[in-house]
């Protein structure tokens, strides 16, 4: 599974956007928040009710989600807040530090009218279905640890000198020398990274240590709520970020597993719809600037953004949801923050001239169309500076589902392969053993399983290199990574055809970037 869980479909990939491709599409995304001050608050304030005119217009109209971005001046703010109303839309948040406004409108020629108006730079729908009263990038179903399983496994770390009751089946962490990591260095308390996704149960004995509810909160809806609990998930189904979680922090405590960086902290921001699990444009826009307000150093993005695969610059609302989200990733970066996102699971090579994407919109009925993944944007992964991670089994070759691209990928770390790489562990279970909701753990495998294991080791070495920079950090991160170089084949299966295709050299490359991250060499 992709997005989110079981029953959402596959999610494909987590392409990323390279340096050249920051600048090439009419939008310019980096120009687009070049005027933004590196310090200045983009937190949402609370707006006023619309007026007559949004009443009129919305009885009985089914109401869309918007999002109009425009100049940072106030003048243009409060003049585009006016118009807003004017064309029938409530503004339901405004991040006025960097010119993004989240509107609810029955108005269905309402994004069409706020293109006009004067200091707009974009404006568009955030979903293809109305609002009612996923895509994360895990591969296939969960399985959960039972607790005859548990035991032969505790039995087995036990006899290897393993530190965690489970450890024995981490093979992840030995792949990356995480284990060892640990005994040197496992991270600091002040280093936090935050997991935007499903939600994360802080209540788990593994992740209550290290959680810190301060830098945590619920997204949904475009506003962030940091009520008591609010981050936790809706449901013990909507495991993907307490997974992911405990792949990061989870703490060596004697109890269960570990987690990459074991010393670091983690919270939780929530952008999952309750409806359909769906991670909208609003609810990530206000996770990137909440995260960035509240100190965080590192996020986590295991998911594209929904309700498009791949957000394409020639549709006017593709445009702004890569608009929206472009400038709260680069606000939050400008205020010291990195981002890692997951490459997706669709074995795509993201450095194509042509990819078929036939699950888009997700959120209504899906259009078959072929894109120019340099041209048409996974968002957050293909966004200036976010590093891109693909996904890799314990032989460290490219798992059978990641998807790849040379110049795409940055680096590479464990996701987990259960058909072609599997471990000489007492489970002999190819995927990542980790936290599950309510005191549980399970088996899962994907990039999304991938890029909190490079989160965990870039929290590792913003721990060692506290003022390291985010551009610096992911410089650091690519330097420690091991790369195997392109394999002279790649026929998983055995049926005589190529299943990918590596291109590039050993220093770097399609299938692995700048290489395998390496927590041992992080900390050393």
């Amino acid at each position: 599974m992709d997005h989110l869980h079981a029953p959402r479909s596959s999610r494909s990939p987590r392409s990323r956007r390279r340096l050249a491709l920051a600048v090439p599409v009419a939008l310019s995304l980096t120009a687009s928040l070049g005027f933004l001050p590196a310090a200045a608050s983009a937190a949402p304030r609370a707006e006023p009710a619309a007026g007559a005119a949004q009443a009129e217009r919305a009885e009985d109209a089914p109401r869309l989600a918007y999002v109009v971005n425009t100049r940072t001046d106030r003048r243009t703010i409060a003049s585009v807040k006016r118009a807003t109303a004017e064309a029938g839309g409530e503004v339901v948040a405004a991040y006025d530090g960097i010119g993004v406004l989240v509107v609810h409108s029955a108005n269905p020629g309402f994004a069409t009218e706020m293109r006009g108006v004067r200091g707009v730079q974009s404006a568009g729908a955030t979903r293809t279905t109305p609002l009612t009263a996923a895509g994360t990038t895990d591969e296939g179903a969960a399985g959960m640890l039972s607790a005859e399983q548990a035991a032969k496994t505790a039995e087995a770390s036990a006899a290897t000198g393993a530190g965690e009751p489970l450890e024995a089946d981490q093979w992840d962490l030995r792949a990356i020398g995480a284990d060892r990591a640990a005994k040197i260095n496992p991270g600091s308390s002040k280093v936090t990274v935050a997991v935007i996704d499903t939600g994360v149960d802080d209540t788990h004995p593994d992740l209550a240590p290290n959680f810190s509810a301060s830098q945590s909160a619920n997204c949904v809806g475009g506003r962030a709520d940091t009520s008591e609990g609010a981050w936790r998930p809706y449901t013990a189904e909507d495991y993907h970020g307490t997974h992911v979680a405990g792949e990061i922090a989870a703490a060596r405590n004697g109890i269960g597993v570990a987690g990459v960086a074991p010393g670091v902290k983690v919270s939780s921001i929530k952008v999952s719809d309750p409806d359909n699990g769906l991670f909208y444009p609003e609810n990530v826009v206000c996770a990137f600037v909440f995260a960035a307000d509240h100190g965080v150093e590192i996020t986590n993005n295991s998911y594209y953004v929904d309700p498009w695969l791949y957000n394409c610059m020639d549709d006017p609302d593709q445009r702004a949801i890569v608009d929206a989200v472009n400038r709260a990733q680069l606000y939050a970066q400008r205020k010291g923050t990195l981002h890692l996102a997951s490459a997706g699971n669709s074995n795509h090579d993201l450095d194509s001239d042509a990819i078929v994407d036939d699950s888009s919109p997700d959120d209504s009925t899906p259009v078959t169309r072929t894109i120019d993944p340099h041209a048409c944007f996974d968002v957050p992964t293909q966004l200036p500076g976010v590093v891109t991670v693909s996904a890799t089994g314990v032989d460290k070759e490219k798992s059978y589902y990641s998807s790849y691209g040379n110049g795409v990928v940055d680096i590479a770390a464990p996701g987990g392969d259960r058909r072609y790489q599997i471990p000489d562990t007492p489970s002999k279970d190819g995927r990542i053993l980790s936290t599950m909701p309510g005191n549980a753990y399970g088996y899962l495998q994907g990039t999304s399983m991938a890029a909190p294991h490079a989160a965990g080791v870039a929290a590792l070495l913003k721990s060692k290199h506290p003022w390291a920079s985010p551009a610096q950090l992911q410089r650091l991160l690519k330097a420690q990574a091991d790369n195997p170089g392109c394999p002279a084949s790649y026929d998983q299966d055995g049926d005589g055809a190529q299943d990918a295709t590596c291109e590039g050299g050993r220093q770097v490359n399609g299938f692995y970037g700048f290489g395998v991250v390496n927590a041992l060499r992080a900390v050393k």
